[in-house]
């Protein structure tokens, strides 16, 4: 056998639909969505207009969708937005694709580490009654630690991890939702949250784009196309079930939570909080008991941890593609013997995600206000002008391979339209990035900055391969 079959392939035939459906909604953390994102996104947002906003969202990823999954039927790549770049606005314009897709998945994942230490310190501390009272950074290190671990072994223990976590996370939130619903709230059950007069009071385009925040990380399917069992039908199935799951429930839950204070007094309870984000213990206390409370407590450490593992193996795997394809150092496209996992990917982002901790822990910065907020929304910027950008690719790579069209509905009108919707979101989460982060005026420009940077570092990585090696760049995106 050549080096190339026993070193350099992920694990075959590893996952099902619901093995790479959980590493996605593990992805998008959906407890750490309902308890600590939308609160927020109604506080600045449009309030009691949320579960509309959800709604708008989860129809405009279906419509991306509808491109991304036909695109994802002829090209199997775990470096999804870069082959798919690639294949249709060619080899450049991938390289820029696949350096900006580094810099997003690696700032989600290492933006992460801060939110999971501020959560489990100050859980820890409370439910000890202070006894245990450490730092966030060593509650952050030793997850970093755990990651690390799960990330260098076979994806299936990772998927076996994310599946327990997961369901335990959707099933404690629906035990609260199905409490307040049946209660009724101080106001009764009502759908005023799904109307347009309550999506437009506030500020509607906040609340959208904190929406978009929530769903991060479903766009990941592709990323395991190679490790899928029958990825033709595995990738779109678990694409759709993603987002429906996602959406159906951020929907619901931020809807019960609306009903639990009742919609005149939404705005008042969440600015009456010292901290907004403590908004589902106020409801969970109230509607069940503080029982309840102190499993979402525990379970909310858990929801970051399983996002953490999920952008870690994103992560890797892009190290591992562009290794692989000759845009990164080649030693990176390389798999372990045994697991067959992208281990020295693995391991880089192990080390990135520990050097850029460290910074943050000289410089005492907040882990939440800053770690979390400043890189995981530039992560969102960087995804959702990938997105876009895919949408085009998927638009003239069909154009051009006109035989492989099923119908202009999946491969010219809804990646179409995907693509100008998403590319006007991403100049609104540019604009608004101050509002978004809380960072200061030099901060909120210089971030969104890093991704046409990264872009045209991979352009000029792509381009110099076309002048050195053009029968290797012409290869870029097919996969092996």
């Amino acid at each position: 056998m050549t080096e190339s079959n026993t070193t350099n392939k992920l694990q075959r035939d590893a996952l099902g639909v619901a093995a790479v459906t959980f590493f996605v909604v593990s992805a998008a953390a959906p407890l750490t969505a309902v308890a600590g994102g939308y609160p927020i996104a109604m506080l600045l947002g449009n309030g009691v207009g949320v579960p509309l906003a959800v709604l708008l969202v989860m129809a405009i990823l279906l419509v991306f969708s509808v491109g991304y999954t036909t695109m994802a039927r002829h090209i199997s790549n775990a470096g999804s937005f870069y082959a798919f770049t690639t294949r249709g606005l060619g080899g450049v314009m991938g390289g820029a694709a696949a350096y900006i897709a580094v810099l997003a998945y690696n700032a989600m994942q290492i933006g992460l580490y801060g939110l999971i230490g501020a959560v489990a310190a100050g859980t820890v501390a409370a439910l000890s009654g202070g006894s245990i009272d450490l730092p966030w950074w060593v509650w952050s290190l030793a997850s970093w630690v755990l990651v690390g671990i799960f990330g260098y072994l076979k994806i299936d223990l990772s998927a076996k991890v994310l599946a327990v976590l997961v369901c335990a996370e959707y099933i404690i939130v629906v035990v609260l939702d199905l409490a307040i619903l049946g209660n009724g709230g101080p106001e009764g059950v009502s759908t005023v949250s799904f109307t347009p007069t309550a999506f437009s009071t506030g500020e509607p385009i906040i609340g959208m784009l904190l929406c978009f925040a929530a769903f991060m990380g479903f766009e990941a399917t592709t990323i395991y196309a190679e490790e899928a069992r029958d990825p033709e039908k595995t990738v779109p199935r678990a694409t759709y079930l993603s987002v429906l799951v996602i959406g159906i429930f951020y929907a619901f839950s931020t809807w019960c939570m609306v009903i639990g204070t009742g919609a005149s007094k939404l705005m008042e309870t969440l600015g009456g909080l010292a901290d907004p984000t403590t908004f589902i213990f106020v409801l969970s206390d109230q509607y069940v008991g503080s029982w309840l409370t102190t499993i979402i407590s525990l379970l909310l450490i858990s929801s970051v941890f399983a996002a953490l593992l999920a952008f870690h193996n994103a992560a890797a795997r892009y190290f591992y593609v562009l290794g692989r394809e000759g845009l990164l150092p080649a030693g990176l496209g390389r798999t372990h013997d045994e697991h067959k996992s992208p281990h020295i990917g693995s391991v880089l982002q192990t080390v990135l995600g520990v050097v850029v901790l460290a910074i943050f822990i000289v410089t005492a910065q907040d882990p939440v206000l800053g770690l979390f907020a400043w890189l995981t929304n530039l992560a969102t910027l960087s995804v959702i002008a990938l997105m876009a950008i895919v949408s085009f690719a998927v638009v003239v790579f069909f154009r051009r391979n006109s035989q492989l069209a099923p119908n202009a509905l999946k491969t010219l009108i809804a990646p179409l339209v995907a693509g100008v919707l998403l590319a006007i979101i991403a100049y609104q989460v540019v604009t608004h990035f101050d509002v978004l982060t809380g960072a200061s005026p030099a901060l909120a420009i210089g971030l969104p900055i890093l991704v046409p940077i990264a872009g045209v570092v991979g352009a000029l990585v792509a381009f110099q391969m076309k002048q050195s090696n053009a029968s290797r760049y012409a290869k870029l995106g097919a996969g092996q």
